[in-house]
């Protein structure tokens, strides 16, 4: 028996009929959630082992959701959907999906697939923690919190998505598109005054002297660097 946890993401009252018992009878914690909100609310909540998501979700599209998961979490997401597109495949490998199973599927193959999942991200979960540490700044990623030095920092949920997003590549030069793509979406891509005035407002509330940053340091010509150390 596995022991994990697996949020299901889908709207169909038949799919999760299908998956629970079955998950369940694999030894696997089932979480459910019906829409995209939910979805990101119950990883918050339940940090659980493994994602299956359907793209076809009543209020936003689960690209959509992919894209903010990857914000906050590397969580194996195992896309599951009746959309057969090439394009469909590629656009949800590409914002960070691990796998993609068609709709209809066989059961078997769904759980080899979350098997291998699973497997890849116990490989580096040793490596990693939910808590980020830079000169007197924690940023907790599951619980969604920052404090520093100890005390509360307040930020609006777009400029966590974008210190979470920063952090979660933490020692790593990021790109103003990298990150405009990832935060904010493919339209805003080409956003670089946007994401200034942000990072502008983050330095302010983080650093120490927002004028000479430590954690959140401009790599010239390229974009941002998050400096991570005890």
């Amino acid at each position: 028996m596995s022991g994990e946890s697996v949020l299901v993401v889908d709207d169909e009252p038949q799919i999760q009929r299908v998956l629970r018992p079955s998950l369940t009878a694999s030894g696997y914690e089932v979480i459910e959630a019906a829409t995209g909100r939910e979805a990101l609310a119950a990883v918050s909540a339940n940090s659980p082992d493994l994602i299956i998501l359907d793209l076809g979700l009543p209020d936003m599209d689960g690209k959509e959701v992919l894209r903010k998961l990857r914000i906050i979490t590397r969580t194996p997401v195992i896309v599951l959907s009746a959309r057969d597109r090439e394009s469909e495949k590629i656009a949800a490998l590409d914002l960070g999906a691990d796998d993609y199973v068609e709709k209809p599927f066989a059961m078997g193959e769904l759980l080899a697939r979350m098997r291998t999942a699973l497997r890849h991200s116990q490989d580096t979960a040793t490596s990693e923690s939910e808590r980020v540490v830079a000169n007197g700044l924690v940023v907790n990623l599951y619980k969604r919190s920052v404090a520093k030095n100890g005390a509360p920092v307040k930020l609006t949920p777009k400029e966590f998505e974008l210190l979470a997003f920063l952090a979660r590549h933490a020692g790593r030069p990021l790109t103003q598109r990298e990150i405009l793509k990832a935060v904010w979406g493919p339209a805003h891509q080409n956003d670089s005054q946007y994401l200034r005035v942000f990072i502008g407002q983050l330095r302010a509330k983080i650093e120490e002297n927002p004028a000479t940053p430590t954690i959140i340091v401009t790599e010239p010509g390229v974009g941002y660097r998050f400096i991570e150390f005890e």
